[in-house]
């Protein structure tokens, strides 16, 4: 894995929409793109069957738009994605599209979302063109509980979400609308929530500042991480179907500074041997005193970024985790890899740092 880097600054921010079937994104998706503030975003369609018809709703100059209608995008066409965002910005780069300043990428209401956050952040072509800005997930409000019941996908769109968009809360009962709350906050407790009528939302809630900009606020960090509701665990109610069940969200805490060599270890071991079962990690970590961002999807740990300054005065490590059959404890007992440093002297083994190295390995096999 790379050392500690700075992002560069003009990558595309990219935002993923993702939601279940009939949830409002078009919808959503119409409202933004006549606000001035998104006048330069361009916007990838992806349709499920042979026919598409969502790219006639939507109101986007049509050299600006992409629409793959090969497939479900989380799947089936994950090289094709690859092959439109590079093809994209050649066009951008060449003048044959207008110049862009934000993308958009609409999934399918049957995907998974995670292949393609990992394809944004992972890809060697595109991670120094695009970053990934934010996540947003829309779930209806009449029907966003039985589809969470009966639909394993629409429990992970909400899982990974950053901004959960509730929609057609006009049309629900104010009973069932709590209850539904309730649900996604249990879910997903650090996610932004918000209520949304006819897809109509502020548009800054997709320009706001990301902490993958070193100079970002200290309270853009802050609300990323949004630690403090992650102070205990957060399991799914006893009635909650068995979808969410296996599902938990949990912040832990190291007091003392992280190694850097501690750090890159950890995070192979852990994307390598836990990676199937983390849906999202979020880390503001004190890297030997600096402060350092981590983002991982899955087995794809984005390259950490080191901040300006300390977005408070808190010091602490802070790693929120949301994952599915895995607790706090499982987590904790790898930290002893935080204080690995190797000997820089090859032609000796240094006992202390070898018992390192395996009281590490030991919380990653526990």
């Amino acid at each position: 894995m790379a050392d500690l880097v700075d992002p560069a600054r003009d990558r595309v921010p990219v935002t993923i929409i993702t939601g279940f079937l009939g949830s409002g994104k078009t919808t959503l998706l119409n409202h933004l793109l006549q606000q001035p503030a998104l006048a330069k975003a361009a916007v990838i369609i992806n349709e499920f069957g042979e026919i598409g018809i969502d790219h006639l709703l939507v109101a986007t100059p049509a050299e600006n738009m992409v629409l793959l209608d090969t497939g479900c995008l989380c799947c089936t066409v994950r090289g094709d994605l690859v092959q439109t965002l590079t093809d994209l910005n050649a066009r951008r780069e060449s003048g044959a599209v207008p110049p862009f300043t934000h993308l958009i990428i609409e999934t399918t209401g049957l995907a998974d979302p995670v292949p393609v956050l990992q394809t944004v952040v992972a890809d060697e072509t595109l991670k120094g063109v695009y970053r990934l800005h934010d996540v947003v997930t829309l779930v209806d409000a009449v029907h966003g509980e039985a589809q969470l019941d009966t639909h394993p996908e629409s429990v992970k769109q909400a899982a990974v979400a950053d901004a959960l968009l509730i929609t057609k809360t006009d049309l629900a009962a104010p009973a069932a609308l709590r209850s539904l709350r309730e649900r996604l906050t249990r879910l997903n407790p650090g996610a932004e929530l918000h209520e949304v009528v006819r897809g109509a939302i502020d548009p800054a809630v997709f320009l706001r500042g990301g902490v993958y900009d070193p100079s970002a606020k200290g309270e853009d960090v802050e609300r990323w991480l949004r630690e403090a509701r992650h102070a205990h665990t957060h399991h799914a109610h006893p009635d909650v179907n068995r979808h969410d069940a296996h599902i938990s969200a949990f912040c832990l805490y190291h007091e003392r500074p992280i190694r850097r060599a501690g750090l890159m270890m950890w995070l192979d071991m852990l994307a390598g041997l836990r990676g199937a079962n983390l849906l999202r990690v979020k880390a503001l970590l004190n890297v030997e005193g600096d402060p350092v961002v981590v983002h991982a999807v899955q087995t794809v740990v984005h390259e950490p970024v080191v901040l300006d300054a300390w977005p408070t005065d808190d010091r602490r490590s802070r790693l929120v985790f949301i994952a599915r059959d895995m607790d706090r404890e499982e987590i904790e007992r790898t930290f002893d890899a935080f204080d690995y440093s190797p000997v820089l002297d090859k032609k000796t083994i240094d006992p202390a740092a070898y018992a390192q190295f395996v009281a590490a390995m030991k919380g990653f096999a526990g």
